[in-house]
Parts: C-alpha cells; sequence; structure tokens
C-alpha cells in the first residue's frame, strides 16, 4: 500500500507540469484568486510564524535539509543498484512535493497578471521617452546628492548600521500603501542571510525563501545598496516573483521612502537602469548623459561594481546561467536581465506621475 501511494505521489509531478502549462494562459484568475487572496493569508501567516526571529529560519531548515539529503543519499547508496525503482520512486516523491509546496506557497505568483497591465500603462517606450525619464532622474539623483554629500565629487556614504537600515524598509512600503493599498506590508521579515558568503560568490545580493517568506539579505553588500536590496526582496513577499516587477517596485519604495538615504539608493538603481538601456540603444546620447552626472554618484556605482568584481570566480556564471534558466522555466521568458522590461514600468509610470 505504502508503494504505491509513493507511486502516486511521484507520478503527481506529470499533472502539475501539465496544470501550470495551462494556468500560464490564465493570468487574471492567478491575480484575483492566487496573489490577491490565498496567498496574502499564506505570506501573512508565514511572516507572523518566522518573522519574529532575529536569525534566517530559513537557512537553518535549508542547512538541516542539506545534511538530512546527504546522509539519505549516503544511507540508501547501494539501493541505486539492488533496488533502483524504489530508489527513483523515493527521490520523486520527494520532488514532487516540495515542487508542490514551492508553488501553493509562492511560486503561483509567477504566473499573475504582468504588472505593467495591473497598473494600466504601456508596456513599450520610445527612445525619446527613456531619456526624457532619464534627464529627470540625474536631475534628482543630483538634487539628492548634494543633500547628502560633503560636494559634487564625494561619494555618499550610509550613516545607519545594517541592522538599521533593514528595520526602517517597510517605511518605505507604509508610503507606497497610501497610493497602493495592496502593497501594505507587516509583519517584517528581513533578515541577513547566513550564507551570505556563499551568496557573494554566486553573485547574488539576496533571495526569498519560499518556504518560510523571510527576505534573505547578502550581508556583505555595501550599505548603500541595502534600501533597494531589502525593498526589492519585500516585494518577492508581497507576491510579484518576477525580478523585473520587483526590481521597480523595491526602487519605487525607496524612492518615497520618507528618509532621503533611501531616496538616493532608490533614484540611483532607476538611473542605473535607465543609463543602461540607453547605452544599448544609443551609446552617444548616453555618453552625453554621463557627462551631468555628479562625480560621487558615479562612485557610488563604482564601489559597488568593485564589490563584486572582489569576489569574482568561475563558477559565478555557472549559477547566474543556472537561475536564468530557472526563471524562464517559471514563465519569466526573460530571465535575470530583463532591464528593458524594468526600464518600461519606470518610463511610463512616470508619464502620468512626473519625478518632482
Amino acid at each position: 500500500m505504502l508503494k504505491y501511494k509513493k507511486l502516486i505521489i511521484a507520478l503527481s509531478i506529470i499533472p502539475q507540469i501539465i496544470g501550470l502549462k495551462i494556468l500560464v494562459n490564465f493570468p487574471n484568475i492567478v491575480e484575483t484568486v492566487y496573489s490577491h487572496g490565498i496567498y496574502i493569508g499564506i505570506s501573512k501567516g508565514m511572516r507572523y510564524v518566522f518573522g519574529w526571529a532575529p536569525f534566517s529560519v530559513g537557512d537553518i531548515l535549508y542547512t538541516l535539509l542539506g545534511l538530512y539529503v546527504i546522509r539519505w543519499f549516503y544511507l540508501n547508496r547501494k539501493r541505486i543498484i539492488k533496488d533502483t525503482k524504489h530508489w527513483v520512486l523515493d527521490v520523486l516523491s520527494a520532488i514532487s512535493i516540495g515542487y508542490f509546496a514551492f508553488h501553493l506557497l509562492w511560486a503561483f505568483n509567477y504566473y499573475r497578471l504582468p504588472l505593467h497591465e495591473s497598473l494600466h500603462i504601456d508596456s513599450d517606450y520610445t527612445t525619446e521617452e527613456l531619456v526624457n525619464l532619464t534627464h529627470q532622474l540625474i536631475d534628482k539623483v543630483n538634487t539628492l546628492h548634494l543633500s547628502l554629500a560633503a560636494n559634487d565629487s564625494t561619494k555618499v556614504v550610509m550613516p545607519y548600521s545594517k541592522s538599521e537600515i533593514l528595520k526602517m524598509i517597510p517605511n518605505g512600503y507604509n508610503e507606497l500603501a497610501k497610493k497602493f493599498p495592496h502593497l501594505e506590508y507587516q509583519p517584517r521579515s528581513i533578515k541577513r542571510s547566513i550564507y551570505s558568503l556563499p551568496l557573494t560568490y554566486m553573485g547574488f545580493s539576496g533571495y526569498l525563501n519560499p518556504f518560510t517568506n523571510e527576505s534573505q539579505i547578502n550581508g556583505l553588500a555595501p550599505s548603500f545598496k541595502f534600501p533597494t536590496t531589502g525593498s526589492h526582496e519585500v516585494a518577492h513577499q508581497l507576491g510579484y516573483a518576477a525580478e523585473n516587477e520587483a526590481n521597480f517596485i523595491g526602487s519605487m519604495a525607496a524612492m518615497h521612502h520618507p528618509n532621503r538615504y533611501f531616496n538616493y539608493s532608490g533614484f540611483t538603481f532607476a538611473l542605473r537602469h535607465c543609463l543602461y538601456e540607453t547605452y544599448k540603444r544609443d551609446t552617444g546620447i548616453y555618453e552625453k548623459l554621463l557627462e551631468n552626472i555628479n562625480t560621487g554618484v558615479l562612485k557610488n556605482y563604482q564601489e559597488v561594481r568593485d564589490f563584486w568584481d572582489g569576489y569574482k570566480n568561475p563558477t559565478e556564471p555557472l549559477f547566474k546561467a543556472t537561475y536564468n534558466n530557472f526563471l524562464k522555466s517559471n514563465n519569466q521568458a526573460g530571465g535575470i536581465e530583463s532591464y528593458s522590461y524594468v526600464v518600461a514600468l519606470l518610463v511610463n509610470y512616470h508619464k502620468n506621475n512626473p519625478i518632482e
């Protein structure tokens, strides 16, 4: 009887995959029933359960799971040959259960309505519109920079500890929720990952644990990036699974934050994306735009590049490629580097909401 149950569980991954292929055609249902319904209860519930802990519960669970898996494979190593069928059945059953839990607890959000449709804005833009927004961002960033740095050639230094920054992140969402109530964020569950060093070598600033709904932040990353990285992971917690959409919402939360250092981090984040897209479209315009940016701002950008360059290694592209393929297999055709769509959201949103 137990063997039949395992067989059913193992084979259930097939209808799960087929179901997801069908679900991709019904984003409105996912948006209404799951993302704005079932998931809200799941995510809040898990943040209440795990958010109070000062450490990453999810990282510890991953550690214990990893040790258990290694032990299981060691103890069952001889079954690979002697009892191959049931060994495979055990492995597939575990994968099937994990796959189901992953989607139920969070990943159905990959199949929700695209954000530009939810915001009722366009998904395309012209180079002229891009350059216009980039000019606005440069003016805003330069103004913020001069209010925070000693002069236009000095980089901005965060006056807060990383722990303080993480505690301040929800304030940006409190402001954003005044216009978009569904972005209300409570309770808080944002933590530094105990695996910050491996994350750095892999090239990642953070991640969301879908099984505990904890935002995991790379604690080694420069403080300058903490406001946007933390806000990005909170966007994932709120159900925005796509990286490009989380980038947009995270930058918006930082830009609306009552603290100017957060504003600076958010606006420079948006500016970097717009500059990159401008570079791809017209390098001449890009070079001219670059001349208008305060030297201190460029030093902040360089600070981040120097940090990541210091940890470059042969395995990083492999991890990035693996994650990129993972995203593409989960209804994210653009993968990691979906800059164009992030910029499309920024450009088209600010057509009706000019930067002040």
